[in-house]
């Protein structure tokens, strides 16, 4: 028997993030504004048939799956990046700081989109704020970090979005913040996981202290017509 978080999209939108997106009983994809991620429910021909009708020309989705040699035929793969995922089987744990951890909201967006298209932490649209729990760092009116939860499936939930400004690196900031995350999903009786690419081995080291274990492999497929 599979494992839910094998297709973590997938079940995201079969449930708790439902209606960020839209589908059927075999395909289903987030709203475009949301998230770019979209998944089926079985790797059958059949259904990235049915993916393939529902995207627009131009449009671009990223499908998550364990998988190495993933056929999506009649999709044609733009890129494929190995990745990570990781489960937190740690204590959780709070840090003293001079800087505040703030909740990010609606009017935060233009600053989340400023800080996220700058670090590049993965995707993050207008509408992302929407799967809610993003949390920041600020120095002034400036955001210089921020964290937060993204996909929602049974009982784990993602973190997303850690970045921090390059002028602000070293700080700590990326812990304070995932450790916040974990502490705020925990306390809802879930699990945190994350995803992170291969070789973001800064990245993984610090997951791996803070209690993030490897849990597979996790390829990162970029999709198109």
């Amino acid at each position: 028997m599979k494992h839910i978080l094998d297709n973590p999209i997938w079940w995201a939108l079969h449930d708790d993030c439902k209606h960020l997106g839209q589908g059927s009983d075999q395909v289903k994809i987030f709203h475009p504004e949301v998230a770019p991620f979209a998944a089926v429910s079985s790797d059958t021909t059949e259904n990235f048939k049915g993916l393939y009708e529902r995207l627009q020309n131009e449009q671009v989705v990223v499908m998550f799956s364990p998988k190495q040699d993933l056929d999506p035929s009649p999709l044609k793969i733009i890129a494929n990046i190995p990745g990570i995922q990781m489960v937190f089987e740690g204590q959780v744990e709070t840090s003293e700081s001079l800087y505040e951890i703030v909740d990010l909201r609606e009017a935060q967006i233009p600053k989340m989109l400023e800080l996220t298209q700058i670090a590049q932490p993965g995707p993050f649209s207008k509408r992302t704020i929407e799967f809610g729990g993003y949390s920041g760092i600020y120095d002034g009116e400036r955001l210089v970090a921020m964290a937060g939860a993204r996909l929602c499936t049974g009982h784990y939930t993602e973190i997303s979005a850690v970045c921090t400004h390059p002028d602000y690196a070293g700080k700590g900031f990326a812990r304070k913040l995932v450790m916040h995350t974990v502490a705020q999903i925990t306390a809802k009786g879930q699990t945190p996981y994350l995803h992170v690419k291969s070789d973001n081995t800064r990245a993984i080291e610090l997951y791996q202290k803070l209690g993030f274990v490897k849990r597979s492999d996790m390829n990162f497929y970029v999709l198109s017509r």
